[in-house]
């Protein structure tokens, strides 16, 4: 991206990751665990505002999950009625409404339109559409394959294993991310400056 070879970047994960290592543009299609949003009225907040909140009107909950097991891949918790007798929970600050949740789209859930039309955007403003470190498994990502090489637009996918993705991509590459990426982002933007060079 600093290089100019990228647009933007769209994303299945939910961890502000991308962001956080300073990219620029980027729709994060299920959403982002940093933030809440009330289910009523829609109103988006920052997470840790909430985990304030919580703490304040639970002063004394100091439940733990006693084996390692009971923490699921998503950050959840399994905790027993005992452990959560008493907890209490906080409202929206806008509407009043307790239906807060994480502002992800779980399993069931639909991506929010304006994302998957700002990412069909990029999409179709693209030269070329890289996959990584995805199997394409859910819909939600495959169908940008789908219509990249609907439209004819090239793409290519990096990832360890196989994917979803693979009989629409020109170019496959089984391997792992951290390998592969810097050596491409290095090529490319050599032959970038070559060609700007060409260009003066």
């Amino acid at each position: 991206q600093r290089a100019g070879l990228l647009d933007g970047v769209i994303t299945q994960n939910v961890d502000g990751l991308e962001a956080a290592a300073g990219c620029t543009g980027v729709v994060q299609l299920h959403g982002d665990l940093d933030r809440v949003v009330c289910l009523h009225c829609r109103e988006v907040t920052p997470r840790a505002e909430l985990a304030v909140r919580l703490r304040e009107a639970n002063p004394g909950f100091d439940a733990r999950v006693r084996e390692f097991r009971a923490l699921n891949p998503d950050g959840d918790a399994d905790l027993t009625d005992e452990q959560l007798e008493g907890f209490r929970t906080v409202p929206c600050r806008r509407c009043g409404h307790d239906a807060l949740k994480a502002d992800v789209v779980f399993f069931g859930e639909t991506v929010p339109r304006e994302r998957v039309e700002t990412s069909f955007a990029l999409v179709h403003g693209a030269r070329a559409l890289l996959v990584v470190g995805s199997s394409l498994t859910v819909m939600s990502g495959y169908r940008f394959v789908l219509r990249a090489a609907e439209r004819g637009t090239p793409v290519a996918v990096v990832n360890s294993g196989p994917t979803r993705g693979d009989a629409k991509a020109g170019v496959r590459v089984d391997a792992p991310l951290g390998e592969v990426l810097p050596q491409l982002a290095g090529e490319l933007a050599g032959e970038l400056a070559g060609e700007l060079a060409g260009e003066r």
